[in-house]
């Protein structure tokens, strides 16, 4: 096996791979342009209200759960396409059980927003009245 040396520059490099993942994801993928739009809506909630330590990473975790989802989803969805472009039934069940993942994530991430930011927002709004 070859083993290769530690280099500061790959590493550095393999970043670039990375952002450049997060670019295409949001040029192409429309479905994780809506995600940012809900994760912009918790961080402005974020900005308004005061969260601990815990409720903060909660909304980390579900936020950080919905785009790793997409990005597999659609990181799958390419692969698919591209090994087999034509209609295949195979195909159409790893990318709907690639999609289901991403529809798990996004639901456990707004029951998990819920939780976090509802209490908030009712306290608010008792407050106001």
């Amino acid at each position: 096996m070859n083993k290769e040396k530690f280099s500061v520059r790959k590493r550095l490099k393999s970043f670039g791979y990375a952002f450049n993942g997060l670019k295409v994801m949001y040029q192409e993928e429309h479905n994780a342009r809506i995600h940012l739009v809900f994760t912009s809506i918790v961080l402005i909630f974020i900005l308004i209200f005061r969260f601990t330590l815990i409720e903060y990473g909660m909304l980390a975790l579900a936020i950080g759960l919905v785009f790793m989802a997409e990005l597999f989803n659609s990181a799958i969805e390419n692969l698919c396409d591209h090994l087999t472009p034509e209609q295949n039934s195979k195909i159409k069940k790893v990318k709907d059980l690639s999609a289901a993942a991403v529809l798990v994530s996004a639901f456990t991430s707004f029951v998990i927003g819920c939780l976090v930011l509802l209490p908030k927002v009712v306290l608010f709004y008792k407050l106001m009245m």
